[in-house]
């Protein structure tokens, strides 16, 4: 005979553990769905130090400060040739305003090279760096910068990018505006005394070749020029800080700001930016200024004789 109560009794414990197998299947699915969707609805914003990328050109990856650069040129192109074409003989209008403006740039920056032909050579450089600069740093407080963008999904997070960022809040924008400043200003010193002269700055040959001739007449000369050729090597380390300072000034001033309306707007998002933001409107001028104003002074330094 087959004993049928231990076979019941198996049919029954394995349909218990089928339906316990089976609701486990469903309580994991439903906890990966609900971690799923968790996921999909939970979007990070953070501002970062690094520019994000919106899409590439080949290789080139283009970001999103990248293209508020190019924003910024391409206005000041368009602005540019249509000023050029109403300028008239007898100003009147916007006109009037331009020349006050320039006229101002021009004997502020006369007050710093004592040399007026000399302004007139650097004003169109250090002027255009100023408004580009000036230009990047309001675009970061217009609204839609930094806020309108897409999602994108990786590393199983969801990332808010923005299509918009300040430019000079990337110090790879910064970086570049310093290196072709330092780089613009040895040139016109080149150009200005001569390669020999602007050499002698840096490698002082000229000092250490004096030394044989007047030691005689001067024996204390045996001690100052060999300090004076030592200057001139302190002088290339100097040459990178300035560099290093122009690019970190303006990138940590103007990056700083976006974190303070960031975190103002987080507190409140009505009326309580609003002071925060006209003070970075202010900061904005202010760090163009500096940035111009450095660069004028490295302009008349490096357009100057050894000995001057």
């Amino acid at each position: 005979m087959i004993d049928t109560t231990h076979s019941q009794d198996d049919l029954q414990v394995a349909g218990q553990a089928e339906e316990i197998n089976e609701y486990a299947t469903t309580a994991e699915g439903a906890t990966e769905a609900h971690t799923e969707l968790e996921t999909e609805h939970s979007v990070s914003h953070e501002i970062t130090l690094f520019a994000e990328p919106i899409f590439h050109i080949g290789s080139f990856t283009i970001t999103n400060s990248l293209i508020s650069s190019w924003t910024v040129v391409f206005i000041l192109v368009i602005f540019s040739i249509v000023l050029g074409k109403k300028i008239k003989k007898i100003p009147e209008g916007l006109q009037n305003i331009f020349e006050i403006i320039v006229e101002g740039a021009v004997n502020l920056m006369n007050s710093v090279t004592h040399d007026s032909e000399k302004s007139k050579k650097i004003f169109p450089y250090i002027f255009t760096i100023f408004i580009f600069i000036l230009l990047n740093n309001w675009l970061g407080l217009v609204p839609g910068v930094g806020s309108i963008g897409f999602i994108e999904i990786g590393h199983g997070e969801s990332v808010f990018v923005p299509f918009f960022r300040g430019a000079t809040a990337d110090l790879n924008t910064t970086l570049a505006l310093a290196i072709f400043s330092v780089l613009a200003a040895n040139l016109f010193g080149i150009l200005t005394i001569g390669g020999w002269n602007f050499m002698n700055k840096f490698i002082n040959i000229k000092a250490l070749a004096e030394v044989p001739g007047k030691l005689i007449k001067e024996p204390a000369i045996i001690f100052v020029n060999p300090i004076k050729f030592f200057v001139g090597l302190i002088e290339i380390v100097g040459e990178f800080a300035k560099i290093a300072s122009l690019s970190f000034r303006l990138f940590g001033n103007v990056f700083a700001g976006e974190v303070l309306l960031a975190s103002m707007a987080a507190i409140f998002a009505f009326v309580v930016p609003i002071p925060f933001i006209f003070l970075e409107i202010i900061v904005g001028v202010i760090q163009a200024l500096i940035f111009a104003m450095l660069t004028l002074v490295y302009f008349t330094i490096a357009s100057s004789a050894e000995e001057h």
